[in-house]
């Protein structure tokens, strides 16, 4: 019987091993989308709507439970005046706390959509009708840089001349082709663009719904998780589990909410520097800055530079005064406002954060460069405690400064004397 039941584990372990070399040459091994990946892509797609609303629920969390307890006071300051009290109903407290936090929610949306949308489409209207104005511009630059510059003008010739027949060849070949396949597939491109955007906001309305519910049951919900983490594992493990997810959602709430809320406080400073400082396309500039200032330590220069050359064309004066506001701006988010909001959620040094955002950009782009830095940031965590568990049962010191000698420290310490000799 001891014989058979490990031929069925081996046979077991040969099976999982298999699949998951199947898996893996799937995954990383096959030009087009494998098998795998469709089946993911199908399910990313069905479960759309349910992912949006547990990001919206878990964004949402903190200001219902605010709420929440506001009404209370407000509840007990009214009786105290009446001298009486009642029951609280827990439902409808929390039913009237998630209406107000989508009434908030819609209403601040709507302000600055109402503000910022009109300016933005006469910011991008002005700069379309004056791109022959900046393309003279620059030809204009470019000439009097050549003119005056004799070597660089031979240089460019040289370099023109050296690869005609390769541009040649490319324009040819591969860039015409190229533009009148784009333009055949520009239909079906525009109509796949708009039953996108069609099937975003269907996807985007449900979640709401769905964040809606989550939101009301938040405390069954995490019971319901607990309980079964109990159940599925033994005590200690699921102890361990339920310290390990806490620790995870301290990392996230604190860096994913604080760093919105960074930056919209950024883009509004943003918007209200410009303005007084008179910059062309204020609204403009005012959302690229905000919106890559998600992207931690990149995210300031990826924002800035575009918006700096923007107005470079309009007035180099002015390009000037903002590069020297937005490093104000970015001197008081880093040492003001990102500590106040952010303080050490991630407790990860600058080094290891710019190693996480060049991880999660490359492989999940710009989301992967917002949220590379709370997933290491989780990763370092569960290393550090890994290190420690296994240095407190060697009984050794957990100061890092201690290993950096203890091999010289080792060699120089005398070896024990035989037992002869003790005698």
């Amino acid at each position: 019987m001891k014989d058979k039941a490990k031929y069925v584990r081996w046979g077991l372990t040969a099976f999982l091993v298999g699949c998951a070399l199947l898996i893996f040459y799937d995954v990383f091994y096959r030009d087009n989308a494998g098998t795998v990946q469709a089946f993911f892509g199908k399910l990313w797609s069905i479960l759309a709507p349910v992912l949006y609303g547990l990001a919206m629920a878990y964004l949402l969390a903190p200001l219902v439970n605010h709420l929440e307890r506001w009404i209370l006071r407000a509840k007990d300051a009214l009786e105290k005046k009446r001298g009486r009290s009642a029951p609280v109903r827990r439902g409808l407290l929390r039913a009237v706390s998630i209406l107000l936090t989508w009434a908030v929610v819609l209403v601040v949306l709507y302000l600055l959509f109402a503000m910022l949308i009109p300016q933005l489409v006469d910011s991008v209207t002005t700069l379309i009708s004056n791109l022959e104005t900046y393309y003279n511009q620059i030809y204009a630059w470019v000439t009097n840089l050549l003119e005056k510059n004799p070597i660089v003008s031979t240089w460019l010739s040289d370099l023109v001349n050296r690869y005609y027949s390769e541009a040649t060849n490319w324009l040819t070949t591969e860039l015409l082709p190229g533009l009148q396949a784009t333009l055949t597939s520009f239909t079906g491109s525009l109509v796949t663009g708009v039953w996108s955007v069609i099937t975003f906001a269907k996807n985007f309305i449900i979640g709401i719904i769905i964040s809606v519910y989550l939101l009301a049951a938040k405390e069954k919900s995490l019971a319901r998780c607990c309980k079964l983490l109990y159940g599925v594992l033994p005590e200690d493990r699921a102890m361990f589990a339920v310290r390990g997810f806490r620790r995870v959602d301290y990392i996230f709430s604190g860096f994913v909410r604080g760093k919105l809320l960074d930056s919209l406080i950024i883009g509004i400073l943003c918007f209200i520097g410009c303005s007084i400082l008179n910059m062309p396309y204020t609204p403009l500039i005012s959302v690229v800055v905000g919106v890559t200032n998600v992207i931690p330590f990149f995210g300031p220069f990826l924002g800035a530079i575009p918006s700096a050359l923007l107005i470079l064309l309009v007035s180099p004066l002015q390009c000037l005064y903002f590069v020297l506001f937005i490093l104000l701006l970015q001197q008081l988010d880093g040492n003001v406002i990102g500590p106040k909001i952010l303080g050490g959620s991630t407790g990860i040094s600058s080094l290891w954060v710019i190693i996480a955002i060049l991880v999660g950009g490359g492989f999940g782009g710009v989301l992967g460069m917002f949220l590379g830095v709370p997933i290491f940031a989780c990763l370092q965590v569960l290393v550090r405690w890994l290190v420690n568990t296994r240095l407190q049962k060697k009984h050794m010191p957990l100061e890092a400064s201690a290993y950096v000698n203890r091999d010289r420290q080792a060699s120089e310490t005398p070896p024990d004397p035989p037992e002869g000799e003790n005698k």
